[in-house]
């Protein structure tokens, strides 16, 4: 007889990453099929998948990618899957998926059918930390 414990039994599935993953879209192909397909991913591994748009001249797209590879942000956001697009080479497609922006990098939730749902942010403030803004706001949209 147990008296005053508390017993957790926590399953894991093997496939899920314990860090940030960043998955880049193909250079060709259906972006929303792409997406969905992610998410599916996603929903089965049990991780949260979120759509990440940037480019090759953006500053604060470049440090956020690089201190997501680094595995620097795992403790804060991990695990998570990044669907890392870049605005120049995919702008046509985020357009008619719905991920529209003025601004890089936007980070948008995705739904199942690969469509955007409205649940994103873009940009950042000039002269802070970006990658501390952007893990922040990140944060933010996974707890929404």
């Amino acid at each position: 007889m147990l008296h005053g414990c508390l017993v957790f039994a926590i399953a894991c599935s093997p496939t899920t990453p314990a860090r940030i993953e960043i998955v880049e879209a193909p250079p060709t192909g259906d972006l929303v099929t792409f997406i969905s397909s992610e998410v599916v991913r996603g929903t089965q591994d049990r991780v949260p998948v979120l759509v990440y748009v940037g480019a090759t001249w953006c500053e604060p797209c470049r440090e956020f990618h690089a201190a997501a590879k680094a595995g620097q942000l795992d403790a804060q956001l991990g695990p998570l899957r990044l669907l890392e697009l870049d605005l120049d080479r995919d702008g046509a497609h985020l357009t008619a998926a719905g991920y529209t922006s003025a601004l890089v990098p936007l980070f948008a939730r995705p739904g199942a059918d690969g469509m955007a749902t409205g649940q994103q942010f873009d940009g950042v403030r000039q002269g802070s930390d970006h990658v501390t803004q952007l893990t922040t706001r990140i944060r933010t949209l996974l707890d929404q």
